[in-house]
């Protein structure tokens, strides 16, 4: 998919909580061991093992044809696909998968009990003609650094093929990636836990009988905008946080789930609550908009938010954490994790219209909105 994808998580986390100018010099956080955070690496070279075996497993001809009836339908989980069929290379491939998918879940912080997370597709719509005509495909997995000159691909003998990462190929290609969407979902779940667990993002207090209801944000409209999307990036996961202070004086993040974001320079009108002011307690909000691409170990991540806002202590005016979110993070999570995408600062209850974010790389319209009790 072509989706906007720039920074680093260290820009990402930065961003999400810079709430204003100040509070230069924050009391010490102690960041995640650099091994939690580097678990995330591990998901990309998964991928490639997992990429070969099934372009191996393709020399199967009654295989490779419901391989290639599957991904012309989209994309198709890869475990359930392998486990259906009777051929002997994908049974022993659907269990291979199987314990990849256990292993990813485990390098980014994430339960065991997801289901499925690999799943295969062709790399790009212009493919499907070669694909329909018998040209035999080759294997790739998604690729998580946007600079890559070259991506690897296999072949049914398992030999590598190195691909012009700027150009598609007119040879199809079958690309192995995450179902973003099941993981960001998990993820952003996880990350409300801790946050929880550490007496954060403490619940607002019920909205009195005068008030009978509460204001919100919501997105009218919204789009990204990217020009470099390469094509062996493959599914990706939109997500925005909100950041300030809650009712209790605590600093607090809310996650919103942004599944429809899925192409740049398109407009979607979402008509989705963005911020419910009832649990803040200032008339200002950040917004950070970041993608899933795929690497995200979202128990290091919630981690590190966690410490660096245990230290944050409410000074009776909106304040920013941004030394502190820099000591917190460790310096491996220099990676292509979860990318920044654009932000969007002092949000205030009565903001409306267009807003262009401050990274010049989108822009929501917005409009106040009371969601009344019935």
């Amino acid at each position: 998919m072509s989706v906007a994808r720039r920074g680093t998580l260290t820009v990402a986390v930065l961003s999400l909580l810079t709430l204003a100018a100040g509070q230069a010099a924050a009391s010490p956080v102690t960041a995640p061991a650099p091994a939690a955070a580097a678990q995330g690496a591990k998901v990309t070279r998964i991928e490639q093992q997992v990429a070969q075996d099934l372009a191996r497993s393709l020399a199967d001809a009654g295989w490779g044809s419901q391989v290639r009836a599957g991904v012309r339908a989209g994309a198709v989980e890869l475990s359930p696909l392998a486990g259906r069929a009777t051929a002997p290379a994908a049974r022993q491939l659907a269990a291979t998968v199987a314990e990849a998918d256990r292993r990813i879940a485990g390098a980014k912080g994430l339960g065991q009990d997801l289901g499925p997370l690999l799943r295969v597709q062709l790399a790009d719509p212009s493919m499907r003609a070669a694909l329909d005509a018998g040209a035999e495909p080759l294997v790739a997995a998604a690729v998580g650094d946007d600079h890559a000159r070259t991506v690897t691909a296999y072949d049914r003998a398992g030999r590598a093929h190195a691909l012009d990462a700027r150009t598609v190929p007119g040879q199809p290609v079958y690309l192995v990636d995450l179902d973003s969407a099941r993981t960001t979902a998990a993820g952003l779940k996880l990350i409300g836990e801790e946050l929880a667990r550490k007496g954060l993002n403490t619940p607002a207090a019920p909205a009195s009988t005068a008030a009978a209801g509460w204001w919100a944000t919501k997105v009218d409209a919204i789009e990204v905008s990217d020009d470099e999307e390469p094509w062996f990036k493959g599914g990706a996961e939109m997500f925005a946080l909100v950041t300030g202070f809650g009712q209790d004086g605590k600093a607090r993040v809310d996650s919103v789930t942004m599944p429809y974001l899925d192409y740049d320079g398109t407009v979607y009108y979402p008509n989705q609550i963005l911020v419910n002011w009832s649990n803040y307690k200032y008339n200002l909000a950040d917004v950070v908009l970041m993608e899933d691409d795929g690497d995200t170990n979202y128990l290091a991540l919630a981690q590190a938010i966690t410490a660096v806002l245990l230290t944050i202590a409410d000074q009776g005016t909106y304040i920013p954490l941004v030394n502190a979110v820099l000591a917190a993070l460790p310096s491996s999570w220099w990676t292509d994790d979860p990318d920044y995408v654009d932000s969007w600062y002092t949000l205030a209850r009565n903001s409306s219209g267009r807003l262009n974010g401050a990274a010049a790389n989108g822009w929501m319209s917005v409009s106040p909105y009371f969601v009344q009790e019935f």
